[in-house]
């Protein structure tokens, strides 16, 4: 049956207004609850700016291609955490576009991991700083389940550092100590060549020091002494060294013409076998090549387009390409003309 006061409100008269303390009114309610279903507030000012400022990393490729191989080298690389980390992809492929060799790598200041795809294998490095003046270091390969430990101790005087590092899980420990002038390790080893192995103390080391107007340097390591020279200065270089005891001997010479133009000269006396070579540049990012190897009988010249010795990033187009000619001494009608090139772009 139909509320009377519906069909004929004059009969009726209305209700007074509820007091203020009494329940909210229907439209009350109503704008009550659109309130709840309308979106959520606006988050603070330097909410929207941290957004805004967090861009995604910047991508770096770089494609290297060379003619010799017929392959590209491909790295993808982007920095994380406002530059704290790296992560890095590199590839191989050829002409037919087969990938070869992938591997993808993690850096950061404390961690490193790299993974081999082919060989489902990973590669794990890490530095921790436990104080000023001690520092742990880790090695793990963990397909070999293998790896290292080391501790380095930089002691009370400048330059001084102590090393000590030994094989997981199994290996013989071994001490470095460190110093201004150079280093020394000592580590136990078996001689496999005696028929009871027999452990042995083994000494590595080299030492430098200023000589006159170059430096000296003596490397000891597999029992074998190596001694070089070097003189250095603005327009000559000059470079003698021995090895003992085979008595093995070679010099190396260098001659600045000017500070564009540059010979270099090895020979080695005890195989009479020798190379050249001269060098020209012309700015930074043009240098011009020639030489010549007896030992593989070959002679060669190479263009190279951006700076040789320098990163992609610096060079013009941010791209490096090198031409070189090589000519056999034996049979010239098979010389053969090669490039690479060398190029990055940042996304």
């Amino acid at each position: 049956m139909a509320d009377p006061s519906s069909q004929n409100p004059n009969l009726t008269t209305p209700p007074p207004p509820p007091p203020p303390s009494s329940s909210p009114s229907p439209t009350h309610q109503i704008q009550s609850g659109t309130s709840e279903l309308s979106p959520p507030s606006r988050p603070p000012c330097s909410t929207l700016s941290f957004l805004k400022t967090a861009n995604r990393p910047k991508l770096r490729v770089t494609s290297e291609f060379d003619s010799d191989s017929l392959l590209f080298l491909n790295k993808v690389s982007c920095k994380l955490f406002d530059n704290l980390a790296k992560l890095k992809l590199s590839f191989q492929n050829n002409s037919q576009r087969e990938i070869s060799q992938p591997q993808v790598s993690f850096t950061s200041k404390h961690v490193s991991v790299l993974y081999d795809v082919e060989e489902k294998n990973t590669f794990i490095k890490s530095t921790l700083d436990v104080h000023p003046r001690l520092q742990l270091r880790a090695l793990h390969n963990v397909k070999a389940q293998q790896g290292e430990v080391a501790m380095e101790a930089n002691l009370t005087e400048p330059g001084y550092s102590l090393e000590l590092s030994s094989p997981v899980p199994i290996g013989y420990p071994r001490a470095t100590l460190k110093f201004p002038l150079g280093e020394i390790s000592l580590q136990e080893k078996e001689d496999e060549e005696e028929e009871k192995q027999k452990r042995t103390l083994s000494v590595n080391g080299i030492l430098k020091r200023q000589v006159m107007n170059g430096v000296c340097t003596a490397l000891y390591t597999d029992e074998e002494l190596r001694l070089r020279y070097a003189y250095k200065d603005d327009a000559l270089s000059f470079i003698p060294s021995i090895s003992l005891p085979s008595n093995a001997a070679s010099f190396a010479f260098k001659r600045r013409f000017s500070p564009s133009d540059k010979l270099s000269y090895w020979y080695n006396f005890d195989s009479n076998m020798w190379s050249a070579v001269y060098k020209r540049t012309y700015g930074k990012d043009y240098k011009l090549k020639a030489g010549y190897d007896s030992d593989v009988r070959l002679g060669w010249a190479s263009l190279w387009v951006g700076d040789e010795a320098g990163k992609v990033k610096t060079t013009p187009m941010k791209m490096k390409v090198q031409f070189m000619l090589q000519v056999p001494q034996d049979d010239i009608k098979s010389s053969v003309l090669m490039f690479r090139v060398k190029k990055r772009w940042d996304i």
